[in-house]
């Protein structure tokens, strides 16, 4: 398989394993959307890391595969490659990006997709498709501009070039640098934390601030409040507020 799925203490890990660099030919794509949807229904996963290895993340999409598709069979693939990257954006869960090596076109778009990304220090992420008389397909338009603004995206895509791990710190297109050798393990450290914490009150969060970033301000405080008083039929409210009166604030032990 060139995706698979191990779940274990609540954390579940999305591995690429199409070595040498992870390329995210047609069957890539169409296994990490399967294994995202999985992720979603499983009770076993309450967060999620993305991991390409130790030594890549992901160098982008299989160019030669690419090279032999004409336009109507781009017109075709491209809501396929869309579709397999939101399926792992919209996974209701904690989802951390563990970055090493590269993390180009395709293998930056699905870094982006996570809610949290942590990076090796030797990382490189990149959106190098306008150097093929390209954009980005699978996202990086709108992703990118999303977390590090409009302009440092267009500097990204219009010239191609690659970003340094401190560069991609600055600019917020990572959240932690990190020894190379610690990369995974203080991504599933972030998952695990997380993972032991109110499932339906994370999934409510995320939903909240990712449909909000949609919309106007008025909309997204609909939606907030919506999720807000939801929360309250919940069995985790419940015990997290009894917690906090009997026995002070940070001690709730959810299921």
């Amino acid at each position: 398989m060139t995706v698979t799925l191990e779940a274990s203490d609540g954390v579940g890990t999305i591995r690429l394993d199409r070595p040498p660099m992870n390329a995210l030919d047609v069957a890539t794509q169409d296994r990490l959307r399967e294994l995202a949807e999985e992720a979603t229904r499983r009770d076993d996963v309450r967060a999620v890391v993305l991991y390409g290895g130790e030594k890549v993340f992901a160098a982008g999409a299989d160019i030669k595969e690419m090279q032999a598709m004409d336009h109507t069979a781009m017109v075709v693939r491209s809501k396929a490659l869309q579709d397999a990257f939101s399926a792992v954006a919209r996974i209701p869960k904690p989802v951390v990006a563990a970055v090493t090596g590269y993390a180009l076109g395709g293998g930056c778009e699905l870094a982006l997709c996570a809610d949290f990304r942590i990076a090796a220090d030797n990382a490189k992420l990149g959106q190098p498709e306008i150097l093929l008389g390209l954009i980005p397909g699978a996202g990086g338009t709108q992703r990118l501009a999303r977390l590090v603004g409009p302009s440092r995206a267009k500097d990204l895509i219009f010239t191609g070039r690659h970003v340094k791990a401190e560069e991609a710190l600055a600019i917020g297109l990572v959240d932690r640098v990190v020894p190379a050798a610690e990369v995974y393990e203080q991504a599933r450290a972030w998952a695990a934390a997380l993972a032991k914490g109110p499932a339906l009150a994370l999934r409510a969060a995320k939903e909240s601030i990712d449909a909000g970033l949609e919309t106007d301000i008025d909309t997204g405080l609909t939606i907030e409040r919506s999720w807000f008083a939801g929360l309250f039929a919940t069995e985790d409210r419940e015990r997290g507020m009894r917690s906090f009166v009997e026995e002070g604030p940070g001690k709730a032990v959810f299921l």
